[in-house]
């Protein structure tokens, strides 16, 4: 794969993070009731900066934790391995919003909802994604979008983030002819 073009750098990033929450908290009239959960490994470092933009705007630090999805994959199976999973608190008749780096076909996004059912009834789920780039394949839309980005099924996208990666940064890639 060759690099075809960088599509957010960490400037676009942070504004997207920022437009991201903004529209979460006008949705949901505020940050009450709100549990902020992201899918690992990426999609949990943006959800921790959504959570701490809400609590610059609003005041309120809002729960956050990350989730582990393997176990509820339908192409993927982990045995005996730990659960990176790290929702310490209850999500009953709570708003989730789950956190994800990219929605591609829609099953990352599906095995989430089954996991976060599996630890509760909450009154609501909405899905963030910094980038969806189409193609589903279960009929899921993302409530918040950070960028529509239209690709081919052979091109990649790579989302890069400070906590991990040392920096942030949305690439895609194409085959190499």
């Amino acid at each position: 794969m060759k690099e075809k073009a960088v599509i957010l750098d960490e400037s676009a990033i942070r504004r997207a993070v920022t437009r991201i929450t903004y529209e979460i908290l006008e949705q949901n009239k505020g940050a009450a009731d709100l549990c902020i959960i992201g899918i690992l490994t990426r999609g949990a470092f943006l959800a921790e900066r959504i959570s701490q933009k809400i609590k610059e705007i609003e005041g309120i630090k809002v729960e956050c934790g990350k989730l582990d999805i393997t176990p509820y994959r339908d192409d993927k199976r982990r045995l005996s391995e730990p659960d990176g999973t790290s929702v310490d608190f209850d999500i009953n008749n709570k708003v989730i919003i789950l956190v994800d780096d990219v929605i591609y076909t829609g099953r990352s996004a599906r095995a989430a909802i089954d996991a976060v059912i599996g630890r509760g009834r909450p009154q609501r789920i909405q899905l963030a994604v910094l980038i969806d780039r189409g193609h589903r394949e279960i009929p899921i839309r993302p409530d918040f979008v950070g960028k529509n980005l239209p690709t081919s099924h052979e091109e990649m996208v790579k989302v890069q983030v400070t906590e991990m990666d040392g920096t942030d940064s949305v690439t895609i890639y194409e085959p190499e002819s």
